[in-house]
């Protein structure tokens, strides 16, 4: 069974950085694509990254892009997050989650985030002075 956990939340300022952690267990990373998603009360779950494993390849959305990277550690087993000049709207819960496919395209294309098989539990960022 796909084991998610996630962790690195906290609070920071704005124009600070952040590294949140999402380690995997009972499955290989670097095989599917690994998508981190965030959501705030009252509003709907956006996906804000994901990353190919298999070769690599990144897609952001456009409210982070430029400021956020998403990269695996294939030895840890681990993906991460790195939020740079973070900004009040970065304020959400943080989930990975993965279908266990290959490429990004189920994790970006579909609005039902919810037929997504494996999530961790989440872990709270919050940027405020």
């Amino acid at each position: 069974q796909v084991q998610l956990v996630e962790s690195g939340g906290g609070s920071v300022r704005p124009a600070e950085s952040l590294r949140l952690s999402c380690a995997a267990s009972e499955f290989r990373l670097d095989t599917y694509a690994v998508g981190w998603f965030r959501q705030v009360p009252g509003k709907d779950r956006e996906v804000v990254a994901c990353i190919e494993n298999r070769d690599g390849k990144t897609f952001y959305a456009d409210s982070v892009k430029g400021r956020f990277t998403v990269f695996t550690d294939r030895i840890q087993n681990t993906m991460y997050l790195q939020m740079n000049n973070v900004k009040y709207e970065d304020t959400a819960i943080y989930y990975c989650a993965t279908d266990q496919e290959d490429t990004c395209l189920e994790i970006l294309a579909n609005p039902r985030w919810w037929e997504i098989g494996s999530w961790g539990q989440g872990t709270q960022v919050t940027v405020s002075t």
